[in-house]
């Protein structure tokens, strides 16, 4: 990467490490040398990092209270020809943290805006968690509160595919007697903690018996954490509310039995299911 050049007038989002300084790429490091400006959220935890890499970049500080009054500031900087690299405390920037509504500002002003991709906490969870992986929802934090995580959760239901939160591991108790209260003690919920550090910790369990092991362990309750909670499981000819849906756009312009075909083409479910509930809306 020693002939690298970044290009001027040019906005890079740049990915940190999320623990494992090892876990920097060789372009991170390049952008993060050579571009005039490092905007991130905390000045005094980015120069750690930048002081590791003998790295000398000027900082300007951009998180949630600031952002959008940054916006118009950074874009007057890229067009005097600046080129400057976004990064969050850890990670990838944007992925609930800040970052949002400048490159959306930046990308409406047709200024480049440049991925210089690397670690990411949800992905690098999902990755060891033995939960399916083929389909996933990444949904950012738990709200902190009970009522309203057990709300979140009461949504999610009949959610399929893997659930994906960030939660603070000093509420991981709360936490996880809400996913037994609401989706049930058998749910199985994995925990990963500390991701590339000295203690890192991927736990697998059901639901009631990581409540129990948190319980034990007040380790366990401490640094940063994923939690990954396996999807409701499919019910043979169970016809989600995305096929019920399709089913009644179709019927409002074929056949019964021609809208039944092509929904349980699209959805994979057998004719005979959609054709009862065809029948059962035609008599409501």
């Amino acid at each position: 990467m020693s002939d690298f050049q970044i290009n001027a007038g040019t906005f890079y989002v740049v990915s940190t490490p999320i623990g494992n300084l090892g876990d920097i790429t060789e372009r991170a490091i390049a952008v993060l040398s050579q571009v005039d400006i490092v905007a991130c959220e905390d000045t005094r935890h980015t120069q750690k990092l930048l002081s590791a890499f003998s790295i000398k970049t000027k900082t300007l500080s951009l998180h949630d209270h600031n952002e959008r009054q940054r916006q118009e500031q950074v874009a007057d900087l890229l067009s005097q020809g600046k080129s400057i690299a976004l990064v969050s405390d850890a990670g990838t920037p944007l992925i609930s943290d800040p970052g949002f509504h400048v490159v959306r500002y930046l990308r409406e002003k047709d200024f480049p805006v440049v991925p210089v991709p690397g670690a990411c906490a949800a992905i690098t969870a999902l990755s060891v968690s033995g939960l399916p992986t083929d389909r996933f929802t990444f949904e950012g934090f738990l709200p902190p509160k009970s009522g309203q995580r057990q709300s979140v959760l009461s949504q999610v239901k009949a959610e399929t595919r893997t659930l994906v939160y960030y939660d603070a591991p000093r509420r991981a108790i709360d936490t996880v007697k809400d996913i037994v209260e609401v989706l049930g003690g058998e749910r199985q919920v994995v925990m990963a903690r500390e991701l590339t550090k000295t203690f890192e910790t991927v736990h697998s369990d059901t639901a009631e018996n990581l409540l129990n092991w948190l319980s034990d362990d007040p380790n366990q309750l401490k640094g940063e954490m994923v939690l990954m909670i396996e999807g409701a499981k499919l019910v043979e000819n169970s016809i989600s509310p995305e096929a019920e849906k399709t089913l009644k756009l179709l019927l409002d312009e074929l056949p019964p039995k021609k809208a039944c075909a092509i929904a349980a083409e699209i959805h994979g479910l057998k004719k005979k299911a959609l054709y009862d509930l065809a029948l059962s809306m035609k008599d409501s």
